[in-house]
């Protein structure tokens, strides 16, 4: 695990960078590849009989997906007003459903949470390692896993990222302390140096990335460039720390785990069993 420095200070604009991806890039096939991706991975048809907890709801694409997939009660929440604003205008798209709650609120508020309860699909895309207190973060997101409830977490990995975790963190204190014009340069420099490993032939392999990055959760390439970029505060995780953490301190088990990208996913099950109403 390589953390980073825990203060908010110079915050990335995370939600105007997601406003920016809806305004721009929101489609149906985009909410239908959001769904299909959302389902897959839990291994699942739907989500009836189930409810979705969306810490940290971004663009709001994934608690629409889980609309879409027929949960019973939905609520997202975001540290980032924007955000909270940009999770609302899908909402509105879907007609305003009165299952479905927005608002704003902070991870590592643990009254806020406490106020929620428990849920049966607890739902955090790479937000955990942003807040600056990731572990506290994993923590407090955890207990809201009602028993025998599932939760789906995606967190950097320092198991794949190179060169090393600290250069990321140096590059990223630098893009967001940058003007427009520097962060637009340090963007094409990313891509030149990593994407394209400073080869122009390579490009049809970048543009088959700009389709799979669509394909596969319904994302922009661009956006999630900034996202990786900018993203601060910032932490990176060890795959099996992760696992080892949430077996230890809650009994979770781990159900499946993807990895090789930037962000491992996680699916773990609460296996604590519910109790029993004494009657």
């Amino acid at each position: 695990m390589t953390s980073a420095d825990n203060s908010a200070s110079n915050r990335y604009e995370f939600g105007a960078n997601w406003a920016s991806f809806i305004d721009r890039h929101y489609s149906i096939e985009r909410r239908r590849v959001a769904g299909d991706k959302l389902l897959s991975f839990l291994g699942k048809e739907s989500l009836e009989g189930m409810d979705f907890l969306d810490i940290g709801s971004g663009s709001g694409l994934h608690s629409l997906a889980a609309f879409d997939a027929k949960a019973e009660r939905i609520h997202s929440f975001d540290f980032d007003p924007l955000s909270v604003r940009t999770t609302g205008k899908l909402r509105h798209l879907a007609g305003e459903p009165p299952n479905w709650t927005v608002e704003r609120g902070d991870v590592l508020d643990v009254d806020y949470l406490e106020k929620l309860g428990t849920w049966s699909l607890v739902y955090s895309w790479g937000v955990l390692h942003h807040t600056g207190a990731m572990w506290q973060a994993i923590e407090n997101a955890a207990h809201r896993v009602a028993p025998g409830g599932l939760f789906f977490i995606a967190l950097y990995s320092s198991n794949v990222v190179k060169p090393s975790a600290q250069f990321w963190l140096d590059v990223k204190r630098r893009y967001n302390a940058a003007g427009p014009s520097k962060r637009r340069w340090m963007e094409y420099w990313y891509i030149w140096r990593f994407r394209l490993g400073r080869n122009p032939f390579r490009l049809p392999s970048l543009v088959k990335q700009v389709y799979e990055k669509k394909k596969g959760r319904g994302m922009s390439y661009m956006t999630d460039v900034r996202d990786w970029l900018g993203g601060w505060p910032m932490e990176f995780a060890e795959d099996q720390a992760v696992v080892d953490f949430l077996k230890e301190r809650f009994d979770f088990e781990l159900v499946r785990m993807s990895t090789g990208e930037a962000c491992t996913e996680f699916l773990f099950r609460n296996a604590n069993k519910p109790q029993s109403n004494p009657n």
